[in-house]
């Protein structure tokens, strides 16, 4: 494959991944609103925790693994600035 091809298949990616930041920053900040409301923590390590596991396990190169928990960690920490 050429080096142009596989560029223009990363810039894709990047489109549909900042499409789907977008929508999951709306999100995020729909539910920061209503534990707002309902006097909920707003804070669930637990939970981030779990994500990160349940969503790791999608993977099939084990060797991603890492670098994706370290991907998810500074997604829910962009998350938690865009909750304030």
């Amino acid at each position: 494959m050429e080096l142009n091809e596989l560029r223009n298949q990363i810039d894709q990616i990047d489109k549909e991944m900042a499409v789907l930041f977008e929508k999951r920053m709306k999100i995020v900040k729909q539910i920061g609103e209503y534990k707002k409301e309902n006097n909920l923590p707003i804070l669930d390590k637990k939970r981030e925790e779990e994500v990160i596991e349940k969503n790791s396990k999608y993977l099939h190169d084990e060797h991603l693994i890492p670098l994706y928990k370290e991907f998810l960690i500074t997604l829910m920490n962009l998350s938690k600035r865009n909750e304030e």
